[in-house]
């Protein structure tokens, strides 16, 4: 039993386990038991898993309180705050891959199931590398910083700027070197079918693999604006890796009641632009004000505030929708591949 107060990134190993094994039991229940068979997934069911999920996470912060101190547990809900709003972003590139791949409602939860392991995997690894490189050389905070104050202000020139999804060097690169068909095989990321030259059967990617990669390497890109930002709020790796993992569970459980309204929220990239720019400001007004570190009690309300603004800003300005929301569902059209 000794092993399970061993020290791994700062934390007893068995503190890491606690967490694991409740994210591993969320993905069985949630696969095995919520969805089992593939269906359409609307809006009440999305809000339901959605709640259970940010409850889940909010709850933990109570575990953080319990095995840490006040600090840690403010710390923890800012970063799982801001991972949540930053993420959004996320979103809304979600809904262009589904539109663009004709992804049916009822296949995309085993899309961003599937997401969700790679995701997992892939934050640890950046989350690991980011708190050994801030623990050896804490100058490194500085650079995080003035990347996000530089991305802050630049997205505030690209927010209209649209994701074209045929012009993405990765998709042309699988096209390449892969077998892809044109059209969905159920929920199948891969079939066997005899190549149209050679009559030899080989192996084929679906548009739902190719759907679920780029979800993956979208992931991958937020997380290099992300993952900095929580690392400016705390160094603790066990913080930001579990407030990182419970924020993206909600958020793709919220998903599918947001995609239908994601116009109403056009204008909180504008919102999320001056958050980075305040979570990049932080270490250096704590340095000019000659505090330890910014008081976590006012990140997280300056927080709120800012991301409060920009929903009520959004939807007051989208009040009358002039457009059309993003479209996520399938049609007619065959997947552009």
């Amino acid at each position: 039993m000794e092993i399970l107060f061993l020290l791994f990134l700062g934390k007893p190993l068995w503190m890491w386990l606690v967490f694991l094994t409740i994210v591993i039991a969320l993905l069985v229940f949630d696969l095995g038991v919520l969805h089992k068979d593939d269906h359409e997934i609307g809006v009440a069911e999305s809000l339901k898993l959605s709640a259970m999920y940010i409850t889940l996470g909010l709850c933990f912060s109570g575990f953080i309180l319990w095995q840490m101190d006040a600090t840690a547990t403010a710390q923890y809900l800012t970063a799982f705050v801001v991972e949540k709003s930053l993420a959004m972003d996320n979103i809304f590139v979600i809904a262009l891959i589904f539109g663009f791949f004709a992804i049916p409602r009822e296949y995309q939860h085993r899309v961003l199931f599937w997401g969700i392991l790679g995701v997992i995997v892939l934050r640890g690894i950046m989350i690991g590398l980011g708190a050994t490189i801030v623990d050896q050389y804490h100058w490194v905070l500085y650079i995080f910083a003035a990347f996000l104050i530089f991305t802050g202000i630049k997205m505030l020139f690209v927010a209209d700027k649209e994701h074209k999804i045929e012009e993405n060097g990765l998709l042309r690169f699988l096209k390449r070197r892969m077998h892809v068909t044109e059209q969905l095989h159920g929920h199948s990321f891969f079939v066997r079918k005899p190549h149209p030259e050679t009559g030899r059967v080989v192996r084929y990617a679906t548009p739902l693999f190719l759907a679920l990669i780029m979800i993956e390497i979208a992931d991958l890109v937020f997380a290099v604006d992300s993952v900095p930002a929580v690392f400016t709020i705390t160094t603790d790796p066990y913080i930001v890796y579990t407030s990182n993992i419970f924020a993206i569970l909600g958020l793709r459980a919220l998903y599918f009641a947001l995609a239908a309204i994601l116009h109403r929220f056009a204008y909180l990239k504008y919102a999320l632009s001056i958050l980075l720019v305040f979570i990049g400001s932080k270490i250096f007004i704590a340095d000019l004000m000659g505090w330890e570190k910014f008081p976590p009690a006012w990140s997280l309300g300056i927080t709120f505030a800012i991301l409060g603004a920009g929903v009520v800003f959004s939807l007051w300005k989208t009040g009358t929708p002039k457009g059309h929301p993003v479209a996520v569902t399938a049609t007619e059209n065959p997947p552009r591949i």
